[in-house]
């Protein structure tokens, strides 16, 4: 790192407001921690360290902490003479095949800072060990994050407990930070049964809003991503005011997108924002994961939902539940926002939301880092009660179960069951598909062989959108407006018989088509693709 990187790091950490004792130990250790995790990486950035055949020869350490029983004198080498506190911890820079693990059942109040450089085959361990509870980390009063990871390779972070509250609301709080800045290419990072809870962020997003986890990748100096981060089997529970979310390259005219992102088996509950939202990003998988319960706190100007991509290519949802979303503004369980291109949202289930099922959107006066949302596809997902939305937003009672906004282009719904029940009042908003203006209308947009069912009279309102073709689809129930469907169906028997016959608001009847899987000790339901695709061969 140049010197005056170096020094705009300092800077930065004397500006964090917390307490002197540690502002103080992190002074004296940051030069080292800096130049050790900062190492130089050429134009194609390849990572690993400044001379890997030393790397490789040394031999790897296990380190342990203890805080009731722990010494920062001892050597820290084994379990009868561990280190004790975060301070000692923070020292170090760990090297391939090391393990830095913190006794169960103990609790840590500061910041743990991560720095460590694995290789292919010899990954860096940072857990937990001995009998009890996940060893818990919590972030003092001003604390920006409680733990972070920064430019590292090849490390998994494992079954520990991260709390970052404060006495205040705080912009930018979050519990776990994974950061990649001036670096390169930083590969193989797991993030893996963690819990995260009680992060006490902003709820406003233009203020920076809050995270349970915030991943961020970028450079000055360096142009740096992620390849190969995985988030898994973590439960993050009343964090404000999203679950998990990315910062990274959203420019198109500066585009390095991270790549091959998994996130899977996650349970998020009382996260009142949005759940999982990667940004520059290309080939994410978000797959088995369930957000619920979320709590009706966010201010009047706030719009947020479930799972959703934004400045993405590639991105694939499948096989997650989202439900109880109560945002002021959108609130739908899926979403495919603007600058993104060919997204997937397959085999989810969404249900019980103020919002609809999903939203497909772009922003169509940004232009210039923005290349719209080309290419979105929406099918063989199932919608149970949405547009549930109870009280006014900042346009009125506004609750479609699909909504299209702005100028996207080329999208795909098709082999969806929206099955929407009676509304809780009698001026919610009861359209099934609302296509309007954000900034311009979409422009092809097609709706084949979708299950279309209303208990209440509903509606189509594809305002001045171009080019929608409808083909083959269930209108099951009362409309008030159908558009042109030449080869429409108004009666399914097989839907009564198997849907509306066993629990007209479609539950019972429609979780034979999901299967039962428990994610973070919880049982939530998925989606099964033989069974919903066989459910469509047949429908008559």
């Amino acid at each position: 790192m140049e010197i005056s990187g170096l020094l705009g790091t300092i800077k930065s950490i004397e500006s964090f407001e917390i307490p002197d004792e540690m502002k103080k130990s992190i002074l004296i250790i940051i030069p080292l921690f800096i130049a050790s995790c900062s190492q130089a990486h050429d134009d194609k950035l390849s990572p690993g360290p400044a001379n890997p055949e030393q790397a490789t020869a040394q031999q790897a350490v296990t380190y342990y902490i203890d805080a009731q029983t722990g010494n920062d004198n001892n050597n820290g080498t084994s379990d009868k003479t561990p280190w004790q506190s975060l301070v000692r911890a923070n020292q170090l820079t760990l090297k391939a095949g090391d393990r830095l693990l913190f006794k169960r059942g103990s609790t840590f109040h500061g910041v743990l800072e991560i720095c460590g450089h694995g290789q292919s085959g010899k990954p860096i361990e940072v857990g937990a060990y001995g009998k009890g509870e996940r060893p818990k980390i919590v972030g003092y009063d001003e604390s920006d994050y409680a733990v972070r990871i920064l430019n590292s390779e090849y490390l998994t972070l494992r079954d520990l407990e991260i709390v970052n509250t404060g006495k205040e609301r705080k912009a930018r709080r979050t519990g776990l930070m994974v950061a990649c800045s001036d670096y390169g290419l930083s590969r193989c990072i797991t993030i893996d049964g963690l819990f995260i809870h009680d992060v006490n962020g902003s709820l406003v997003k233009e203020e920076g809003g809050g995270s349970a986890l915030f991943i961020v990748n970028r450079g000055k100096t360096i142009a740096s991503r992620f390849d190969s981060l995985t988030i898994s089997n973590c439960h993050i529970k009343d964090c404000a005011r999203n679950a998990m979310i990315w910062s990274g390259y959203y420019n198109r005219h500066d585009w390095l997108p991270n790549t091959h992102v998994v996130v899977r088996g996650n349970l998020i509950e009382g996260v009142p924002g949005d759940g999982i939202v990667p940004i520059g990003c290309d080939g994410t998988l978000i797959e088995y994961n369930v957000m619920r319960n979320c709590p009706d706190m966010l201010p009047m100007t706030e719009a947020a939902a479930g799972i959703w991509p934004w400045s993405c290519d590639n991105t694939i949802i499948q096989f997650n539940e989202v439900s109880d979303h109560k945002a002021p503004w959108d609130a739908q369980g899926y979403d495919c926002d603007y600058n993104c291109r060919n997204t997937l949202i397959q085999y989810n289930y969404s249900h019980d939301n103020y919002g609809g099922m999903v939203l497909i959107c772009d922003s169509g006066n940004e232009r210039d880092y923005s290349i719209g949302n080309q290419g979105s596809r929406v099918r063989y997902n199932i919608s149970i009660g949405d547009g549930m939305r109870s009280k006014e937003t900042r346009q009125g009672m506004f609750s479609p179960n699909i909504h299209i906004a702005g100028r996207v282009e080329d999208t795909q719904v098709d082999h969806n069951i929206i099955h929407s029940n009676p509304k809780t009042v009698g001026n919610a908003d009861r359209t099934m598909v609302c296509s309007d203006s954000w900034d311009g209308y979409a422009d092809n947009t097609s709706f084949t062989a979708n299950i279309f069912y209303t208990a209440e009279t509903s509606r189509f309102e594809m305002t001045s959108s171009t080019n929608n073709l409808f083909s083959g689809n269930w209108y099951l129930g009362n409309y008030s407006s159908v558009p042109g469907d030449k080869t429409s169906r108004t009666v399914s028997h097989y839907y009564q018989q198997q849907v509306i016959d066993k629990d007209a608001k479609g539950y019972a009847g429609l979780l034979q088509l999901m299967d039962r899987k428990t994610i973070c000790g919880q049982d939530c339901h998925f989606v099964n693709k033989e069974k919903i695709e066989r459910f469509f061969s047949l429908m008559d």
